[in-house]
């Protein structure tokens, strides 16, 4: 049966545009055409995300494809929650999105990205788990859009929860792929992800607050005597500075608990999850540095830093394995 996926309203009547959503059907493989499916989601990470290349360099060569077809999968899900035309569409297309994943997992699998991705469920023996975590997190975050109100998280706990959706089940597939499923090893994952996300949220206080998010503990804030108010001021007040030392504080000690992962994950992922942490650690240090100001600029980490960074990191992998770890 052909594949003949739908496109969100923003894009409809315009197939020549090449809209950031990727939902141009040119671009999109006909028919259950497992080479071409794969082709695609090739293509699609590789334009969508500009160190996708990169990456998947520091990976076996085995595991690039099946890395192409979990981030086609992320990215379409993600486009499919931010470009629907209003938060009732989004919530009809997460829907139709979910019932897309349970046919691959069944063996039925009617998009090209669930093509690609059931090719590399069979061979892996992914589970369903991660991939429907993923759109719960969107749908916790359309669900918001919906009834026009802010997104808060009343506590850390809650706030990890958040992650452990939107940001841990894109370790454990990475494990998973490997054929990891140790449940420690598994919670170092984590503990990195989680603390890459806390950081990236930390960088774009403005954006988010624009956007309707807040990703800061609302019992630190009380703690700190910070309102959100205070996130619409054109720089960071002291009791802001004050509470984002605190919480970048919070962001490295989850480093630090999943830092043992880069010595005993399976040895090909090694050089990769060394450079993922400390790109972390390297943004926790740019809030610093910007003296926890992330309203009046956004800290980044700069080009020759970031190859500083993966040098060391992959210097630190090799020493790892090296070493005997397991």
């Amino acid at each position: 049966m052909p594949l003949s996926p739908t496109p969100p309203q923003s894009s409809r009547g315009d197939p020549r545009r090449r809209d950031v959503a990727a939902w141009q059907l040119a671009g999109l493989p006909q028919g259950n055409d497992l080479e071409a499916a794969r082709a695609w989601c090739r293509r699609l990470a590789s334009e969508h995300y500009e160190n996708f290349t990169v990456a998947t360099r520091l990976v076996p060569p085995r595991l690039r494809q099946d890395l192409a077809n979990v981030y086609a999968y992320a990215r379409w899900s993600d486009d499919l929650a931010d470009e629907a035309a209003t938060p009732a569409a989004a919530a009809v297309a997460l829907a139709d999105w979910r019932q897309r994943l349970e046919a691959c997992f069944a063996g039925a699998p009617n998009h090209p990205v669930f093509v690609a991705l059931a090719d590399t469920a069979r061979a892996t023996g992914l589970s369903i788990v991660p991939f429907a975590d993923l759109l719960d997190a969107f749908d916790e975050d359309r669900s918001h859009d919906s009834l026009g109100t802010t997104v808060r998280y009343a506590t850390r706990a809650h706030l990890l929860d958040y992650c452990r959706k939107s940001a841990a089940p894109v370790g454990r597939i990475v494990l998973a792929l490997e054929g990891c499923h140790d449940a420690e090893l598994v919670a170092m994952s984590d503990s990195i992800c989680s603390g890459l996300q806390l950081v990236n949220f930390w960088q774009d206080i403005r954006r988010d607050r624009e956007a309707g998010r807040v990703y800061l503990p609302a019992d630190d804030m009380r703690r700190h005597g910070v309102d959100e108010t205070a996130l619409d001021a054109p720089s960071a007040s002291l009791p802001l500075r004050g509470l984002l030392r605190e919480e970048v504080e919070w962001a490295r000690q989850l480093f630090d608990a999943g830092a043992g992962l880069v010595g005993r994950a399976p040895r090909g992922l090694r050089p990769a999850i060394a450079i993922f942490l400390a790109g972390g650690r390297a943004v926790a240090d740019c809030l610093e540095r910007a003296g926890f100001d992330t309203l009046s600029v956004r800290p980044t980490v700069g080009r020759w830093r970031k190859a500083g960074l993966a040098a060391r990191a992959a210097c630190s992998a090799t020493l790892a394995s090296l070493s005997g770890w397991r």
